[in-house]
C-alpha cells in the first residue's frame, strides 16, 4: 500500500501545475459522468420495463372486461394467448438468466404465495443481488423480462456499491402470470352413485 502512495507523490511531485489542475478535474468530472450515464441507462431501462408492465395489465384487463361480457371466443392479445396454466419455475428461470448474463446466481430465491384473480395466477418471487457491473446487471434484467412475455419485474431497488462505484446491487421481485387451471370435472364415481340411485 505505501508503494502505490510513493509512487501517487512522486507522480504527483513530477507533473506541472498545469497537469495537476487537470488531474483535479478530471477525478471531479469522472465520477460525475459515470453517475450521469448510469442513472440515465437505468432510467431508460426502468421505462422500458414499465411499458412492457403497462402493456400485459392492459392485456389482463381486455381479458377481464370480455369475461365480464361473455365474449370468450374473441382474439386476445398474445401476451394472453401464449400464457399456459402450469406457472414457470422461477427458479431455474432466473438461473438461465444470470447464465445468459455471464455470471452465476448465488442468493437465494424466495418465494411467495401465489394469488388468484379474475381467472389469472400471479407467482412471485425475491431475490438480492450483489456487486454485479452495469453490464451484468443490464444483461441480466433484459433476460428477465424479455425471455417469456409471461415474466414481469413487478418491483427493483438498484444501489450503487459505497466500495466499489462500478458495482450495483439490487433487491428484486419477479412475477409470473398463468391462467387458472379449469375447475376438476366430477368424477366417474359419482356419476355411477346417481345411476344406482335411479335404478332403486
Amino acid at each position: 500500500m505505501s508503494t502505490i502512495r510513493d509512487k501517487a507523490r512522486d507522480f504527483w511531485d513530477r507533473i506541472s501545475p498545469r497537469e495537476r489542475r487537470l488531474v483535479v478535474i478530471g477525478a471531479i468530472v469522472g465520477p460525475i459522468t459515470l453517475a450521469l450515464w448510469l442513472g440515465f441507462a437505468i432510467h431508460d431501462g426502468l421505462d422500458a420495463m414499465e411499458a412492457r408492465n403497462n402493456k400485459t395489465r392492459k392485456a389482463l384487463a381486455v381479458v377481464e372486461d370480455m369475461r365480464a361480457k361473455g365474449q370468450t371466443h374473441a382474439t386476445v392479445d398474445d401476451v394472453v394467448a401464449t400464457m399456459g396454466t402450469e406457472p414457470l419455475s422461477l427458479d431455474t428461470y432466473l438461473t438461465n438468466a444470470a447464465k445468459k448474463a455471464k455470471f452465476e446466481l448465488k442468493s437465494t430465491i424466495t418465494p411467495h404465495t401465489p394469488t388468484t384473480k379474475n381467472g389469472f395466477v400471479t407467482t412471485s418471487s425475491s431475490l438480492s443481488l450483489d456487486k454485479l457491473s452495469i453490464n451484468e446487471m443490464k444483461d441480466f434484467l433484459t433476460a428477465v423480462e424479455t425471455d417469456s412475455k409471461a415474466v414481469q419485474i413487478t418491483h427493483l431497488e438498484l444501489r450503487r456499491d459505497f466500495r466499489d462505484k462500478d458495482k450495483l446491487s439490487a433487491t428484486i421481485e419477479v412475477s409470473n402470470y398463468s391462467k387458472e387451471p379449469p375447475a376438476a370435472s366430477k368424477g366417474s364415481g359419482d356419476s355411477a352413485g346417481s345411476d344406482s340411485k335411479k335404478g332403486s
